[in-house]
C-alpha cells in the first residue's frame, strides 16, 4: 500500500514521552504512575491462556497452535533490574518444535514495573485472540478492529489459505525505557546482551522451540519497535528475523541505521528485515526514512504502511496479527 510522503514530525519523541505506547489511554487495568514491582524468588508458573474455541457446527475446535498455555519467568537480577517474562506456547503434538519469537511492548507498559509490562502482549494487546484466530481463518475486518482495508484482508487470507499459520513460540520480555537520555542507542546494549546470552539459550534448553538462530525472531512495538530493532544489530548472530512496529525512531537516526544494519549484515548476511507503520503513526516520517535510507544503501528488507494510529487498538488488531504472521512465513523455512 502507498501513501503521499508526509512531512517529518517534529517533536515525536517528545509526543512519546507524554502519550507512552500509543496515545496512552487508560483502559481500566492501565496505570501509568504504578510503582515497579518489589522483586521476588526467581520462578515459573503456567496457567492457561485461552479456552477452546467453539467450530462453526458448535463442537470444540481442536486446531492446533492456538495458543493455550502460558508460562512466566521472573530473572531477579540482570544488568537492567528485574526482568520478568511471559511466555506463549501453541498446542502441539509430543517432540514438535517451533520457531522462537521474541515481541517486545511499548513505553506503556514499561511504565508499569516488570509483573504487568511483561503482560502487554497478552493482556493489553490480545496477543492470544490473534494466535487463535491465525489458526482458524478466514480473518475478518473485526479481528482488525475494523483497521483494514479489503485488499490487505484478502492478502492476509489468501495467505492464510496457501500457508496455513504454522504457529510460534512467543516470549515476551520485559521491556525498560530505553527512549530517552544520553547516547539512547547505547542503552540496548545490555539488554540485547541479556536476550541473547540468557534468555535465548533457557529458551532453547526448556521450550519446544528449534535450537538456531535462523529460526529466532524479534519484533515490538513503538518503543518495543526501537529495542527490537537495535538488538537485533547488536546481536545479528542470535536472529533470523528483525522487524519493528511503528518503531520510536527519529529520522536523524536513519544514517546510524544502515551503519549498524551493514556491520550486521557482515555477521549474519541471511538476516531478515521488516519495517511496519501505519497512516496515523506519529514516526511515520522517520520510519519511511530508514526505509529510504536502507534502500539507497542496497541493504534487502520489506517496509508496509497500514492503516491505523498510534494506539492501544492499533497493537490489538492489526499490530498482534501482522507480527506473527509475517515471523511465522519468514521463520517458516529455516525449521
Amino acid at each position: 500500500m502507498n501513501f503521499k510522503h508526509r512531512p517529518r514530525v517534529r517533536g515525536a519523541l517528545f509526543l512519546l514521552l507524554l502519550t507512552g505506547c500509543a496515545t496512552h489511554r487508560c483502559d481500566g487495568n492501565d496505570d501509568v504512575t504504578a510503582a515497579r514491582a518489589s522483586w521476588a524468588i526467581p520462578k515459573a508458573t503456567s496457567a492457561p491462556l485461552l479456552a477452546p474455541s467453539p467450530s462453526s457446527d458448535g463442537e470444540p475446535a481442536h486446531a492446533l497452535k492456538q495458543g493455550t498455555e502460558e508460562l512466566t519467568w521472573t530473572f531477579d537480577q540482570t544488568a537492567l533490574g528485574r526482568i520478568d517474562v511471559v511466555i506463549v506456547l501453541p498446542d502441539r503434538h509430543p517432540g514438535e518444535r517451533f520457531p522462537l519469537l521474541i515481541a517486545l511492548h511499548g513505553r506503556g507498559e514499561a511504565m508499569k514495573g516488570p509483573v504487568r509490562g511483561a503482560r502487554g502482549w497478552v493482556d493489553d494487546y490480545a496477543l492470544g485472540r490473534a494466535i487463535r484466530r491465525l489458526s482458524m481463518p478466514p480473518l475478518t475486518s473485526g479481528d482488525f478492529e475494523e483497521i483494514v482495508d479489503k485488499r490487505r484482508l484478502n492478502s492476509i487470507n489468501d495467505m492464510l489459505q496457501s500457508q496455513p499459520y504454522a504457529g510460534l513460540v512467543v516470549l515476551c520480555p520485559y521491556t525498560p525505557d530505553m527512549l530517552t537520555g544520553e547516547r539512547p542507542f547505547e542503552r540496548a546494549i545490555p539488554y540485547a546482551r541479556f536476550l541473547a546470552e540468557t534468555l535465548i539459550p533457557r529458551a532453547r534448553r526448556e521450550l519446544p522451540v528449534l535450537n538456531s538462530a535462523q529460526a529466532t525472531g524479534i519484533d515490538g512495538v513503538s518503543l518495543g519497535g526501537r529495542v527490537s530493532l537495535l538488538a537485533g544489530l547488536y546481536q545479528p548472530e542470535s536472529f533470523g528475523a528483525v522487524a519493528t512496529l511503528q518503531a520510536a525512531f527519529d529520522s536523524s537516526d536513519a544514517s546510524r541505521l544502515v551503519t549498524l544494519g551493514s556491520a550486521a549484515l557482515k555477521v549474519n548476511p541471511e538476516l531478515k528485515f521488516r519495517f511496519l507503520s501505519s497512516d496515523g503513526d506519529y514516526f511515520l516520517a522517520a520510519n519511511r526514512a530508514i526505509d529510504s535510507a536502507f534502500s539507497q544503501s542496497h541493504i534487502e528488507h520489506e517496509f508496509l504502511v497500514v492503516p491505523g494510529p498510534h494506539d492501544y487498538i492499533f497493537n490489538r488488531g492489526p499490530g498482534a496479527i501482522e507480527m506473527l504472521l509475517y515471523h511465522d512465513r519468514a521463520l517458516r523455512g529455516r525449521r
